[in-house]
């Protein structure tokens, strides 16, 4: 095994970035990121173990309720913006010698900072990089593939709600004869829906990217074409796509039986009625992707994740229940629905004290 030694002094760097870029001191931050490059530091190591890790801080600190969503709006636009200013620093620019990689984000991922770094990395090591940022159309990536040859494209996504758009921008590159890299959060932190949506690569990491890379992806071949993958034969029973229909729907009629078997929200005010709309939306959105892959994990997980940020902003994570049940009652002639409501429901229980039931918004 490979152990990775750092640089002295990146624990400084990485606080007094910390502090920069949570002070909103755009010129410090800079400052700190262009001085340690001509102290040496390599520029791959500012951006992989400075950049990188606060930028993972500051997206906890949202989650825990230390920063509001202004702030690490903010810090992350410097941070984008520090990376802009050590691309054009003279220990960022070696000659290209490599081959060429498209890296983009899949449509509807609006977090590019990963794809970002990766494309500043692989410019580092040699490779011809056309980083085409967030939200990318998949015509308007095939159609920029046609166009510069690339070798392969290497797909960014952060929000596993992208995976079905992002399956769809994997078969159209791979239809094309563009091998895939696929790259994030998105798709697990073993690659696992990578795999199941049939991705030619999958990558934890931009150092793990940069290697896979180096070592060559084989194009597809088109001759043979692709089947349908098998791991998605559970599509077949609709569920998927019923449920995506009936989003807008089901938003409204869980939201309608909390209205009127919890008294205690006839309190909220128009905001707070807003943002549990919008909880409830995203409740429907995620159990509508855990539905594309058949994964009770990606769904209990999310649940999870949303019952810690809830707890941080002083919302009784139990408020989920009452939600839960009534998407229930109203999916209850969907097995694969209903299955994972209930685990969800039984690691709810399990997790958070069940003695305060009543619907509650996110702040």
């Amino acid at each position: 095994m490979t152990t990775t030694v750092e640089a002295p002094g990146l624990d400084i760097l990485r606080s007094d970035l910390w502090t920069a870029v949570t002070s909103r001191d755009e010129y410090r931050a800079a400052d700190i990121v262009l001085r340690a490059l001509d102290a040496g530091t390599p520029a791959e190591s500012v951006l992989l173990d400075v950049i990188a890790p606060v930028q993972a801080r500051v997206g906890h600190a949202w989650q825990a309720d230390r920063l509001t969503v202004a702030q690490e709006h903010a810090a992350t636009a410097i941070a984008e913006r520090v990376i802009a200013a050590l691309a054009h620093h003279p220990a960022h620019r070696p000659a290209p010698y490599g081959g060429r990689i498209t890296v983009a984000c899949v449509d509807q991922e609006w977090h590019a900072l990963p794809a970002r770094l990766l494309a500043e990395v692989l410019t580092l090591r040699g490779w011809r990089v056309d980083f085409l940022g967030a939200q990318v159309p998949t015509p308007h990536l095939v159609t920029h593939l046609h166009n510069t040859g690339a070798d392969a494209v290497a797909l960014s996504s952060s929000l596993a709600t992208r995976l079905p758009t992002a399956h769809t921008a994997i078969t159209a590159c791979q239809a094309v004869g563009v091998p895939v890299l696929a790259g994030g959060a998105a798709f697990g932190p073993d690659g696992r829906y990578a795999r199941l949506l049939g991705a030619d690569a999958w990558a934890p990491d931009a150092r793990a990217a940069a290697r896979r890379l180096a070592d060559g992806i084989p194009p597809p071949d088109l001759a043979v074409g692709r089947p349908i993958e098998e791991g998605l034969a559970h599509l077949t029973d609709q569920e998927y796509t019923l449920v995506v229909r009936a989003r807008a729907r089901l938003v409204r009629v869980v939201l309608a039986d909390l209205e009127r078997n919890y008294p205690a929200m006839a309190a909220y005010s128009a905001p707070q009625r807003e943002r549990t709309a919008e909880d409830i939306a995203h409740i429907v959105e995620f159990l509508g992707v855990a539905l594309y892959t058949d994964s009770d994990d990606l769904f209990t997980d999310f649940i999870r994740w949303t019952a810690a940020v809830l707890t941080a902003r002083k919302v009784p994570a139990a408020s989920l229940r009452p939600a839960l049940d009534a998407l229930g009652t109203e999916l209850k002639d969907f097995p694969r629905a209903t299955r994972m409501l209930d685990r969800a429901c039984l690691h709810l229980d399990e997790a958070v004290p069940t003695t305060d039931q009543s619907p509650g918004a996110s702040a």
